[in-house]
């Protein structure tokens, strides 16, 4: 009996290692379950920690392209490939041929205008005046389409008889201006100028005109067509003999002395 108890004793005690052990197996198993899982958790940490690189996708470069591009030779943009723009070149009008000729032209011209077409020396460049911009004062020169010369004085004009009267009284034929003859026209007849001469032994005063030697009657003649006593020119009396006779000043006086 008493071995009987002993035995199933055995068989409890047995079995109650056996579980014991069953349950240590499932305990280890479970441990190394989890020591694979933090291990496999740590591998994971480390793999993340690393820095793993991007991979650089390259296009796809074609065939056709390829072919294209020169080896050695960089690629070029399209604005240093393009040809750049010249402007068209225009059809040449000889400038310079051009102004040449309208210099010589210019310079015939000036020529043309300043050469005197008559014996008292006018030009055309003073013989085509603007009347209506001359300013109307005294010592005017007027000329117009006769061959005498007039000088503008006390709003009359004065013939001046002589081109030895006009040099002596100072005018000069840049002063001369031609105008038509409408315009001398308004102006009344003054007495005209003349070249007085004198010899030192003869008391008889002429005025010289178209080269002759006209005679002043007497000193009241001589004051009324406003002679001046300063304006006499002494020359010689063989050069008064030698000139011909013109009708005294004033016509009636009958016949002139000689010096």
């Amino acid at each position: 009996m008493h071995d009987d108890d002993r035995s199933k004793t055995d068989q409890i005690v047995d079995l109650l290692v056996d579980a014991l052990l069953e349950r240590q197996r499932g305990r280890g198993d479970e441990i190394e379950t989890v020591i694979e899982i933090e291990t496999e958790l740590e591998e994971e940490l480390e793999l993340e920690d690393v820095f793993v690189p991007e991979p650089v996708f390259e296009p796809e470069v074609l065939e056709e392209e390829v072919e294209d591009v020169v080896v050695g030779t960089p690629a070029l943009s399209a604005a240093e490939t393009a040809v750049p723009w010249m402007p068209e070149k225009l059809p040449s009008i000889h400038l310079e041929k051009m102004l040449g000729k309208l210099a010589v032209v210019m310079a015939l011209l000036l020529i043309v205008v300043n050469i005197p077409f008559n014996r008292f020396g006018t030009s055309l460049a003073r013989a085509m005046p603007d009347t209506a911009s001359l300013i109307i004062r005294d010592g005017l020169v007027l000329k117009g389409e006769g061959e005498k010369i007039y000088v503008l004085e006390d709003n009359k004009k004065r013939w001046i008889s002589t081109l030895d009267a006009f040099e002596y009284y100072g005018y000069r034929w840049q002063q001369v201006r031609v105008v038509d003859e409408p315009f001398l026209e308004q102006f009344e007849d003054g007495l005209p100028i003349y070249l007085l001469l004198k010899c030192n032994n003869s008391p008889h005063v002429y005025a010289l005109e178209n080269g002759e030697k006209r005679w002043i009657k007497d000193i009241p003649t001589f004051v009324a067509n406003g002679f001046v006593w300063e304006e006499i020119q002494f020359v010689s009396c063989n050069r008064l003999r030698d000139m011909p006779d013109g009708i005294p000043i004033p016509p009636d006086a009958g016949t002139p002395p000689q010096p």
